[in-house]
Parts: structure tokens; sequence; C-alpha cells
């Protein structure tokens, strides 16, 4: 997994190692084992990668790598799932197109998914990894304002004026069309309670450096003093096909929506459950791997496209839509 095009241009100069791999689509369907467990027909559309023991219930008292058989990450011993919302094109006549999503930097083969990255720390410094069993959410589905979304301070959108765009970050969705597409981005908390896998709203027991950031190396609150590593998602949305602006809104406005309603971008959010096999992240956080990473095992962006699940719930969701899947409503505020 070499990546010679970018050089970590969206990090900080002093960041000293971190893991950044492909992983391509499992399955996108309306299934949310944290939020709905249980539930064939989630209330919303995700996009899932990662281990194929991905199901409507995850009992957090099996490891993912016990039961899955594959995984769609380049990093083979990687069996968690990550999952976001999926993003869609209206329509003037109000119907709905989902959007399609591309590779990020280095990983053109990859079927669409996420970069996923791990980072321990921006100086040297013990982060504890994640223990089986761990779970969480960061971001709201319900925010539509900025003073809401401020919360969670590094959910943000890039508008790609070409493939290694890495600034003009924003909270809200891009309101013109971008060259090359936009970027979701999504920075999970860096703190940890110690003590809880996981808590009622999947995200109070972890929390953000109490004051700075992570990449200025922020003290965490001492109510959440072990640090972990920064997990951190980039989905690359392919709006390109969508950028001639006589299909958009006739006042001008921005056309894309999230699957769970949201016109805004403020509601931006990711979830993730942890499933690395063994003590295989704890290897790679203390041996500071930059990129690659020989203490892990490895699969080819092709192998791990071959790794994928059917839907459950048989749904169209490709088509030119009436309305969203699960009959979510539009909302702006």
């Amino acid at each position: 997994m070499q990546w010679s095009v970018l050089s970590l241009a969206l990090f900080a100069s002093n960041v000293q190692a971190l893991l950044r791999f492909s992983c391509s689509q499992l399955v996108v369907e309306r299934l949310d084992p944290l939020v709905n467990p249980g539930t064939i027909g989630s209330p919303h559309l995700h996009q899932i990668i990662g281990g194929n023991a991905f199901n409507a219930s995850m009992d957090p008292q099996i490891a993912p790598s016990d039961q899955a058989t594959c995984t769609t990450c380049t990093f083979a011993e990687d069996f968690s799932n990550y999952w976001t919302a999926v993003l869609y094109f209206k329509a003037r006549n109000g119907t709905y197109k989902r959007v399609p999503q591309k590779g990020n930097v280095g990983f053109e083969q990859s079927n669409g998914g996420m970069t996923v990255y791990y980072t321990p720390s921006y100086n040297k410094g013990k982060v504890t990894a994640f223990k089986k069993g761990f779970r969480m959410i960061v971001g709201n589905p319900t925010y539509r304002t900025e003073a809401q979304a401020k919360k969670y301070r590094q959910l943000t959108y890039t508008c790609l004026k070409d493939m290694n765009t890495r600034t003009g970050e924003t909270m809200d969705m891009p309101k013109q069309p971008c060259k090359a597409g936009i970027m979701s981005n999504l920075r999970f908390p860096t703190c940890w309670d110690g003590v809880n896998l996981d808590s009622p709203d999947h995200s109070s027991h972890v929390a953000y450096p109490s004051s700075g950031t992570f990449e200025s190396n922020g003290p965490c609150p001492s109510t959440h003093p072990v640090k972990i590593p920064q997990v951190f998602y980039e989905v690359i949305w392919d709006t390109t096909k969508f950028n001639d602006k006589s299909l958009w809104p006739e006042d001008g406005s921005q056309p894309f929506v999230w699957s769970y309603g949201d016109a805004t971008g403020y509601g931006n959010h990711g979830d993730y459950v942890f499933g690395w096999k063994g003590d295989a992240l704890q290897k790679a956080m203390d041996a500071d791997c930059n990129i690659n990473c020989p203490q892990l095992k490895t699969q080819s962006i092709a192998q791990g496209n071959k790794c994928a699940q059917s839907m459950k719930l048989k749904e169209d969701i490709d088509g030119w839509l009436t309305e969203l899947p699960g009959g979510m409503p539009v909302t702006y505020k």
C-alpha cells in the first residue's frame, strides 16, 4: 500500500505516524446495529465498510474478528465496521438520485467505500487501542445549525478542486459545484473514560481534548483521561455529474441531501464498531507505523473488493426515487 501522490498535507507537519488505508463498500442498506439493533430497515440508508460480520444485531461480547470471514479493508486483520449516511442529489422535479463514490488518492481502484486513518499521536506518547466490544458514534443526524454542529468540531466537507485538495473545509455542505466532487471528513473523539466500551448515546464515553485539538496535542479532560487513536474517515462523493447548475434548484441553493433528510450538512455523522483481530491495532500504534505497517498483514484492494454482502432489505436505492429510502423527509432547520 504505497502512497506517493500526497505528502499528508491535511495533517500538521509534526505528525509522526499514522495508518492510512482503503476499505471498499461491504453493502449499502438500511441497517444500524448501534441505534436500531435488530431492526431490518433502520430509518435511513447507510454505506458500510469492513468485516462481513456486520449485521442488524452485533453482540458486543462477540468479537467481529471471530465471526467475519473477510474484510473490505486492505489491512487484513481489520474486521471493524465503519459506516456513514449516503448522499443523494435532489432534482428540480423533486426526485432523488444516489451520488456515486470514488476511490481516494492512491486508492482509485477501490469500490467506493472510504479511506480510514488511525493516528496514534501528534507527539510521542502512549495511546491505548480500542478493546473488544468498543463502539462509538460521532455527530448527530438531527442537527441542522452551525451552532449545533460545533459540538463535533471536526466533521467537515471539502469542495474538491482536484483530488489533492485538502484545504477550505466547511461545516455545511458546499454551496457551489465542486470540480472533482465533495469529500466528507469525519474525525472521531480521541479521549476515552477508560471504563465504558459504549454508552447509551454511543458518544458520552469518548470526548475531544479539553482544549486545543488532537492535532495540537490538546490534553484529555479529567473525565476522559485515556488517549485513544484518532479514527478519521474520508469519503469522496462523485458529485461531478450533477455540476450543471441548470439541474440545481431555481433559487441556486445546493441540491445535495443526506439519506437521513439533511439538506444543510450539519447532521454529518459516522459510526464505528471495533473489530481488529487480537492486539494487532495496539501493535501498530506502538510501532508508530507510517502509512505502511510491516507489523500488520495486508491484502490488495482487489482482494478487499471481493468481500461483500447482499442487502437484507431489498429496495431500490439507485434509481430516480420519488422519496428517500425509508421515506425520510428532507429538512432544512
